[in-house]
């Protein structure tokens, strides 16, 4: 009898079971948080930078906080200038990032209240250096932190009749004249006179003769 009413109860539990649905999960815990959308830290964006001077060419990511119809990427003319909706002609070039950031707000702020801008520089065009002579490939070039080797690398290399130990940089000083700083490839090379391989400064320029 025992038996029989095991088998049974299996039966029965067994056809309720094949019927049976089993209760619907949560899709998410009850101890989740809804998404917030949290204003950037002004503080921690690459904009912020006191040092890099904007110049033409150079293209810029501008963010106005919850102004989606102002922000956009825009490139420096070749006047300097930009164009943004309701700021109008803005100077960049000549300025660092948070300067361009402080005059854009302030153009803003007669059609906004509190205007919060970002400018980032998302593509580096203007500093550039040059590269004359007997190389395989002379012109200008981004500078990025190229040193004179480097530029001798990214020109392809020298032509059959450079003159390796004649090499010199031409670079502008502050005040309008012009420094000349002799470089010996053939030295460098050899570990002799490393100070002569200088980094490279916007609008120097390499002679190789």
């Amino acid at each position: 009898m025992i038996s029989t009413h095991l088998v049974l109860s299996a039966a029965a539990f067994a056809q309720a079971g094949q019927g049976a649905a089993l209760p619907a999960l949560s899709a998410s815990p009850s101890n989740a948080q809804p998404a917030t959308t949290q204003k950037p830290d002004a503080t921690d964006a690459k904009g912020h930078d006191n040092s890099y001077i904007i110049g033409n060419d150079d293209v810029l990511s501008i963010n106005v906080w919850k102004e989606n119809e102002i922000s956009r990427s825009v490139p420096v003319r070749s006047d300097g200038k930009i164009s943004l909706p309701l700021a109008g002609e803005v100077q960049a070039a000549g300025s660092t990032p948070l300067k361009l950031e402080q005059d854009i707000s302030a153009k803003l702020k007669s059609y906004i209240a509190e205007p919060e801008v970002t400018v980032i520089v998302q593509q580096v065009n203007s500093q550039k250096f040059n590269i004359l002579g007997q190389v395989n490939r002379p012109g200008s070039y981004p500078i990025a932190t190229a040193t004179v080797l480097d530029a001798i690398a990214i020109a392809g290399g020298f032509r059959d009749f450079a003159k390796q130990k004649a090499i010199y940089v031409l670079r502008q000083n502050p005040d309008g004249s012009q420094k000349r700083m002799s470089f010996n490839y053939k030295d460098v090379v050899k570990g002799k006179h490393p100070e002569q391989n200088v980094k490279l400064q916007p609008r120097d320029t390499i002679v190789v003769p």
